[in-house]
């Protein structure tokens, strides 16, 4: 861990209760101080004495989840709203709030009107000398003009809010990641902020419990935005190319958060033709063992804006796309965190699709709910690779704007029938029509009623009381046991083993290497 930590992220055991260090930053984290101080020896060493500090945390490297592509992808076609089962033009997410959290973005005429916070210099001029920010974005809200409508946004009308929180190497520490996410909350109503991307993660160190990234989470996701986080790229050793379990990264790990996984489409229309990439980290979670993702969405070979003085657009010359003349303005990219982008696109057209019809936004929650239950399930993939499934945008909005977020505790919220199935092409695709609360498979019209989950005061998974439509899985249904057989992948216990790989404690191990820290981006 030592080879990976700045600082420590020290929280004191009231909000009163002053830190016994120099302080360099300091932030609210759910209610309580966070102050960040730089320490040469192990935290515990200094402040296991303390009884006004109730943990220590590292203030660990976050890092982006993009990588390049094949370069032998010669034919690119933007299949990525037709997938989606798309229209265009119905839907643009107007005027709802996206807050990116990552490396900036890069001023062009596919983004108007955005606004910029920089929370490494505290620059007021709009930059990305990373691009994974201005990449992201592209795919959710680009309006199309330097490609000529080629590479459209999912929600191109949505209002961007670029929290720059990553280097020009695409890194950054956890506590500045935390100091956006507050930024966010504090600034929902002003800023008008209703979704948090947020594509970077670092692996995972401690319970949720404690995790100071993923308790900032739960907070933005208490104040009634939707948080949606990439799983990592850790699914895969990159030596050998065995695919292995429990590579989910934190904030990932965030049980409120809508954790994403790659799909790759193929560059076609059709769903029956998708498959998974190896490298989409699956679950279960590292102490916790919750199942995630989530879900699963495009994230493999996706073009989008690139921020041509970026380090990306240096490094990857043979991703480097043109559209209309001469100049290449855009990238070829793969990665969970362009997944989680096409995610946090879809979400803002729900929102928009819902504030069409109803007086009361739909909660983090429910949004998390609806895109479970829409979801395709995949052929040849267990709940711990998709979650519930590929993302179902036709499906999620068409019964979020069926919604009524108004009607009481216990009753019908749905104010129109809607089948549980979608066409996409030539396809007509059945929905996964369940949910998984905690570890347990919940079935029934799991989203037809107003049920006390969906509220904006739980936490995802916790114990609540529900109707008597919901029907429980049996032991059977469980995603995640104390020991449970994963295809190839065995998992007893506190170890999970797959082929001759080995994942212990807070290292993935592959033969004699240890590969966390600088992992797979």
């Amino acid at each position: 861990m030592s080879r990976c930590v700045k600082a420590s992220l020290v929280r004191c055991a009231s909000s009163s209760a002053p830190g016994r260090a120099p302080a360099r930053r300091s932030a609210s984290v759910c209610g309580i101080t966070a102050t960040s101080f730089i320490a040469n020896t192990p935290p515990s060493t200094r402040f296991d004495a303390d009884n006004s500090i109730a943990a220590v945390s590292a203030d660990a490297i976050v890092l982006s989840d993009a990588a390049g592509t094949d370069t032998s992808v010669q034919t690119i076609q933007n299949t990525l709203l037709p997938t989606l089962g798309l229209p265009s033009g119905r839907l643009s997410g107007w005027s709802v709030g996206i807050a990116v959290i990552d490396s900036g973005l890069q001023p062009s005429a596919d983004f108007s009107g955005f606004r910029f916070f920089d929370f490494i210099t505290g620059a007021s001029v709009p930059s990305d000398e990373y691009g994974h920010g201005t990449h992201i974005t592209g795919l959710m809200a680009s309006n199309g003009t330097l490609s000529g409508g080629a590479y459209r946004g999912i929600a191109p009308r949505a209002r961007i809010i670029s929290l720059k929180v990553l280097d020009a190497q695409g890194s950054g520490l956890t506590s500045t990641v935390i100091r956006a996410i507050e930024f966010a909350v504090a600034n929902k109503h002003r800023l008008g902020i209703d979704v948090i991307n947020l594509s970077l993660g670092h692996p995972i160190l401690e319970p949720t419990q404690t995790d100071p990234l993923v308790q900032a989470v739960e907070s933005a996701v208490r104040a009634g935005i939707v948080v949606v986080a990439s799983a990592g790229n850790v699914g895969r050793n990159i030596q050998t190319g065995l695919p292995g379990y429990a590579g989910i990264l934190s904030p990932g790990n965030a049980p409120s958060a809508i954790t994403v996984g790659a799909v790759d489409t193929g560059n076609t229309t059709t769903r029956s033709d998708d498959t998974i990439p190896t490298y989409s980290s699956r679950g279960p979670t590292w102490y916790d063992a919750l199942a995630k993702p989530d879900l699963v969405a495009p994230g493999q070979n996706l073009v989008s804006d690139a921020a041509r003085s970026s380090t990306l657009f240096a490094q990857l010359p043979d991703h480097q796309v043109t559209t209309v003349g001469t100049v290449p303005r855009f990238l070829r990219l793969s990665g969970t965190s362009l997944s989680a982008a096409v995610t946090t696109g879809v979400v803002a057209l729900m929102i928009e699709a819902n504030r069409n019809v109803a007086a009361h936004p739909l909660t983090p929650n429910t949004i998390k709910a609806v895109l479970e239950y829409t979801a395709l399930p995949m052929s040849g993939y267990d709940a711990l690779t998709e979650g519930r499934g590929s993302l179902n945008a036709a499906g999620a909005i068409q019964l979020a704007q069926s919604i009524d977020p108004m009607m009481p505790i216990g009753s019908l919220w749905t104010n129109a029938a809607v089948a549980p199935s979608t066409t996409i092409g030539d396809e007509t695709l059945p929905w996964a029509q369940t949910v998984v609360w905690g570890n347990t498979v919940v079935w029934g019209d799991v989203v037809d009623v107003s049920e006390p989950a969906w509220s904006q005061t739980v936490v995802w998974g916790n114990t609540v009381e529900w109707g008597a439509t919901v029907v429980w899985g049996n032991s059977g249904d469980a995603v995640w046991d104390y020991t449970v057989v994963w295809g190839n992948c065995v998992v007893w216990g506190d170890t999970v083993v797959w082929g001759n790989a080995v994942v212990w404690g807070n290292t993935v191990v592959w033969g004699n290497t240890v590969v966390w820290g600088n992992v797979v981006r």
